[in-house]
């Protein structure tokens, strides 16, 4: 058996582990705190880190905290339930200040305070995975364990929002009376406003028998089922539909529909005011011309079009366009465009690249916005706004509008769209220089 050893935590990773130094060498250890002394079995060498699980506290961070879910011991949905709330907004603030400065070599003039929400039950999007106990037969469902591919065995998630978070053993119980549940590997959950819907990802045919213990349940408990036998594509409903998946934003009186399987902001309540304060900053007068990056099913793109006289937005998802249209349609605006386009390469021959915008607004996907980069300066508008869910790429593109494409970063701060994750979602103004 390997020997426990103490050690001091010095800084937090990116992924939420504590950092020390042992004999020279960078050591992760999840569940650990900067600031704590804490007692570790290591468990992983590497040629530039060792690994090491936590055995117990020695002395512990004044920020630690008891995890408000039962199941964090086990469960890898979250990394960081044992740090207080105000200091996991603290550390993702360090992280962001230090992308910007080591990557980009930018501050900005202004550090925008935090954008928070709801740190329980705000998850309105998830893929769990499932797995049936061999022993019992029993399916599970969920997240992976902390420490393991597998499934950690879980009885409610403190993170889904109602009305799934608390069913997750009665979906395992649900999963078990299939015939086929051992070919189910995945449920897809979307939450909608009016409705529920669970993606069953089938590896097999169904029975009709399969069919009708899901129909029952989704009854009683008020969900509508889906199955997904092959592509994202092949994702159909058992039973139509009585309603949409759809969400609002009152403030600026628009309902938003989406298919199950489309990327929709996770956080729901944060979402509207991420919104509102991507428009705050961005600042549309009436007569300003927009363009829209990215724009998936319109999330920012027709909040947009209530403040600016047109807006065009840009997305290389032709379903989410699709959709976009249609959203457009329903809410009555007739002052926003939209086009399919790989944001990913060359766009010069696209007409809407050729237009000329007031304001920008960007939301990338992880690997950010580097190519779109000359295009929009050439442009020439006089703000940008990026939302972003990585803040390496926003600071590698950060430096670059700064450094070569003539732009200030006049504001920065980040978003608490994922609480007691490490993921770090930001947003960043930049304006044109004289």
């Amino acid at each position: 058996m390997k020997a426990p050893f103490d050690v001091d935590i010095v800084d937090l990773s990116h992924d939420g582990r504590g950092v020390a130094r042992h004999n020279g060498k960078a050591m992760f250890v999840a569940g650990a705190l900067p600031g704590e002394t804490v007692q570790v079995v290591r468990n992983k060498r590497r040629s530039r880190h060792d690994e090491a699980e936590l055995t117990s506290v020695v002395t512990a961070s004044p920020d630690r905290v008891e995890a408000p879910c039962a199941h964090y011991d086990r469960c890898g949905g979250c990394a960081l339930q044992h740090l207080e709330p105000s200091a996991q907004l603290r550390a993702k603030h360090a992280q962001l200040q230090s992308e910007l400065m080591r990557i980009g070599k930018v501050e900005p003039t202004q550090w925008l305070e935090p954008l928070d929400g709801p740190w329980l039950a705000y998850r309105r999007k998830a893929r769990l995975g499932v797995r049936v106990l061999p022993k019992s037969g029993r399916a599970i469902i969920g997240f992976r364990e902390r420490h393991s591919a597998l499934l950690a065995n879980v009885r409610a998630c403190a993170v889904l929002a109602e009305p799934i978070g608390p069913l997750v053993d009665e979906l395992g119980a649900l999963i078990s009376q299939l015939s086929m549940a051992a070919d189910v590997p995945q449920i897809e959950i979307a939450i909608g406003e009016r409705t529920t819907v669970l993606v069953v990802r089938v590896m097999s045919t169904p029975s009709e028998a399969d069919v009708e213990v899901l129909r029952s349940f989704g009854a009683q408990r008020g969900l509508s089922f889906w199955l997904q036998p092959g592509g994202v594509q092949t994702a159909a409903p058992i039973d139509p539909m009585a309603v949409p998946l759809d969400y609002t934003l009152p403030d600026f009186d628009l309902r938003l529909e989406f298919q199950p399987l489309d990327f929709v902001q996770v956080n729901a309540a944060l979402n509207q005011r991420m919104i509102q304060h991507a428009i705050d900053l961005l600042d549309p007068q009436p007569g300003d011309r927009v363009l829209d990056l990215y724009c998936g099913l319109g999330n920012f793109t027709l909040p947009l079009a209530r403040r600016s006289i047109h807006v065009v937005g840009v997305e290389g998802d032709d379903g989410l366009v699709a959709r976009a249209r249609r959203n457009a349609e329903l809410n009555g605006l007739t002052n926003v465009r939209f086009a399919v386009a790989d944001l990913f390469k060359p766009v010069a021959d696209e007409i809407w690249s050729r237009e000329k915008y007031d304001l920008v607004l960007l939301d990338p996907p992880r690997a950010g916005s580097v190519e779109m980069l000359p295009t929009i300066a050439k442009m020439k508008p006089r703000r940008i706004v990026y939302v972003s869910c990585h803040p390496g790429s926003l600071a590698r593109d950060a430096g670059l509008l700064v450094h070569e494409h003539g732009y200030r970063l006049v504001s920065a701060g980040i978003m608490n769209m994922f609480p007691h994750t490490a993921h770090v979602e930001s947003i960043a103004v930049f304006e044109r220089n004289p």
